[in-house]
């Protein structure tokens, strides 16, 4: 996918707003809050761009109810921050973001982390298990955030933040990953793995030893390489 970021919706505020409201209300406004499709568009600057809806009272914008409500950051460049991560084959930063955009650092890291979860699937169902027979599911985690213990610039920097993110992949399917509180320990592997993948599946995982006692559970647990074991 190309990143044309010339189109007029990436550029000014009234191009992204206009552009905003034909895509959501094609067929006319309707009330984000109570339903209604008799709301009316104020006027004046101060209150340009929202609506007052005569049966509830109550005033809102293309905004209200989208990852875009609340934030001071203008409607376009989020369309901008948008495309671009959309477009963007191996991902977008939050330094590049910040960049591009001529944003503070902090914003763009808001900005991203909302994306991506809008763009993230639908949570799955914790009782609908991954894999089956004949199925492989790939497990591994990984860690994100300040490694060395480095602190960098300001107390909240995010990047002085260590987390641990535990990712199960099925092989031609659904990905799940999972935000770890603790430190990663072979019970929450364990808790991970049986709440979520069928007893039936091939387990696939590195030489970690969070992984072996747990997948001996399951129909097979391979290692890579030239690692593997087979359980029945």
């Amino acid at each position: 996918m190309t990143a044309d970021l010339t189109h007029p919706i990436f550029k000014t505020e009234a191009a992204a707003v206009a552009h905003m409201e034909a895509d959501r209300w094609s067929n006319g406004v309707i009330c984000p809050l109570c339903g209604a499709d008799r709301p009316k568009k104020m006027a004046g600057q101060t209150q340009a761009g929202m609506f007052l809806c005569p049966d509830c009272r109550g005033k809102f914008s293309v905004r209200t109810g989208t990852i875009f409500e609340r934030s001071h950051i203008p409607l376009h460049k989020w369309l901008r921050a948008t495309h671009l991560m959309a477009s963007s084959k191996k991902g977008i930063s939050a330094h590049q973001l910040h960049r591009m955009l001529g944003i503070t650092y902090k914003s763009a890291w808001f900005m991203a982390h909302r994306i991506r979860e809008a763009m993230a699937p639908a949570r799955p169902v914790v009782t609908d298990p991954m894999g089956g027979e004949g199925k492989i599911i790939e497990i591994d985690e990984t860690y994100v955030g300040n490694k060395k213990n480095r602190k960098l610039r300001g107390k909240n920097h995010p990047g002085n933040i260590k987390h641990t993110v535990v990712a199960l992949v099925e092989r031609g399917g659904a990905v799940r990953s999972f935000h770890v509180k603790e430190p990663m320990n072979k019970k929450i592997a364990r808790e991970i793995l049986f709440t979520n993948v069928d007893k039936a599946s091939d387990i696939v995982s590195d030489e970690s030893q969070l992984y072996p006692a747990p997948a001996a559970n399951f129909i097979q647990h391979d290692l890579p390489l030239r690692f593997s074991s087979t359980r029945s």
